[in-house]
């Protein structure tokens, strides 16, 4: 069963304009994610699905593999569906443009879920929350799935809520209560390519959550925790930070 990760790369940010062109560390944003990418194990390729010819002469300066995609793709998931159609693989791995320290083990155990399991046709991950700070911060996304991993829902807003208020045993309890979404999927290609053709649902455009279109027509994400989240990069603020790690580790 062959994998395939496709990264979908959009010029236009809202919070930090053009982050996959960024290069304070001497590489673009979007290269530092297509390198850490290609250490997983278990895919036989990388591709971004761009948007726009700069990201797509970025990719193409440092050799790596992309493909222009339509400007206007509703979203991420349109993107990489609209790549995958002209692929042969099994399954397809959707990985953020933004997650620039993604692990290959992370992307490794999403492909594994959907191997081991020939009834799941997507996969995604979680890791435990352990800050209250974060757990209220609307931009990250947490997840709540049943006693087999199988995703009940995803919000951006604190799920589950404690009716009495959040305390210190909820965020130490073993095992833990909160999860984060990790932005990760990997998809059957059959299944991939129907998820693109439905309609986004009311969930999806209030949450900005794509992953609910997948919920609302009944389809299932098996779910896997692993211990600890990559940081993405959604603000200036997190870029720094990415841009001193990086310093401090070559």
């Amino acid at each position: 069963m062959n994998s395939v990760i496709i990264i979908p790369a959009r010029y236009a940010s809202t919070r930090l304009p053009q982050k996959l062109l960024l290069n304070q560390t001497g590489k673009t944003l979007i290269q530092h994610t297509y390198e850490a990418a290609s250490k997983a194990a278990l895919p036989e390729s990388v591709t971004v699905a761009c948007d726009h010819p700069a990201i797509y002469d970025a990719v193409k300066s440092f050799g790596g593999s992309v493909v222009m995609t339509d400007p206007n793709a509703r979203s991420g998931t349109d993107r990489i569906a609209e790549v995958a159609a002209q692929l042969d693989a099994d399954i397809i791995v959707n990985v953020q443009g933004d997650e620039p320290e993604i692990s290959g083990a992370a992307i490794d155990t999403a492909v594994r879920i959907l191997i081991d399991n020939p009834s799941a046709v997507m996969s995604t991950l979680a890791a435990p929350i352990r800050s209250r700070q974060y757990l209220e911060d609307p931009s990250c996304v947490k997840a709540v799935f049943d006693s087999s991993g199988k995703a009940l829902y995803f919000s951006r807003s604190v799920i589950p809520h404690p009716r009495g208020g959040i305390t210190e045993e909820h965020l130490t309890r073993e095992p833990p209560l909160f999860y984060q979404h990790i932005g990760l999927y990997a998809y059957r290609r059959e299944f991939l390519l129907h998820l693109s053709q439905l309609p986004p649902s009311a969930l999806e455009q209030t949450e900005s959550l794509e992953q609910l279109r997948v919920l609302h027509h009944g389809c299932g994400i098996q779910v896997a925790v692993i211990a600890e989240a990559a940081a993405g990069i959604d603000t200036a603020e997190d870029y720094n930070r990415f841009v001193k790690r990086n310093r401090l580790t070559t």
